[in-house]
Formats: structure tokens, sequence, C-alpha cells
């Protein structure tokens, strides 16, 4: 999925939820999260060095998904859901532009949603 051959770890986290505000206040009492509320749908969770690391969003009745997702670097968004699919997985989210980079989201055989995001 790589063309380092190194293997993907986790690189995102992504909790969608119905109630969003109270997703947060709760991860943030928790964690001692930092919270960056970009708009009433989505916040940026921080990380090490004030980058951050995950995001909390607003579920809404076409959501492709609720829960959390853990999505993992790749080179190529659209190679490595095809080669997810070839192997059983199947499609949750359509690749999509974000401001970190191209994301999509599968189901591996089981039902367990599973991230991608472009490098």
């Amino acid at each position: 999925m790589t063309s380092t051959g190194s293997r993907p770890t986790p690189g995102w986290f992504d909790i969608s939820t119905p109630d969003a505000s109270q997703a947060r206040r709760f991860y943030q009492e928790l964690f001692g999260w930092t919270v960056n509320v970009i708009d009433d749908t989505y916040a940026f969770i921080g990380g090490d060095g004030g980058r951050p690391a995950g995001g909390i969003g607003q579920a809404g009745p076409s959501s492709p998904y609720t829960g959390m997702v853990v999505y993992f670097p790749v080179d190529d968004v659209e190679a490595a859901l095809a080669r997810a699919e070839s192997l059983g997985g199947s499609r949750v989210m359509e690749p999509a532009p974000t401001p970190l980079g191209r994301i999509a989201v599968f189901a591996d055989p089981d039902g367990n949603h599973v991230g991608l995001v472009s490098r």
C-alpha cells in the first residue's frame, strides 16, 4: 500500500456522533484534549506540538458511519481502497478531499470501519 514498503500505523482518528458537542466535552474532560471547533459540524483535537491528531464530527442522517474510525496513512487512497475490497472489505465512504489529504472508509470482513488517508 505504500511505495516505501513501510507498514502503515494509525495517523488520524475520527469520532462521528449524533451529539458532537457532548462528545467534545466528554473527551476534553476525560483526556484533557485541546479542542479547536471548526464549525457546527467538526472540531480538530490537538496532539503533540499543537498539530491535530484527530477530530470529532457531527453525524447526520446521511453520515456513512457513527463511532470511532482510525485512519491509516497510505500513498494512494483509491488503490488501498480497491485492495481492501479485493480482500473482502466493503466501501463505506467514497474517497473525498479534506484539508489533511484524501480520505476514505471501508468495512473489513468483520464489519469494523477503517479509514485511509493520503500522505
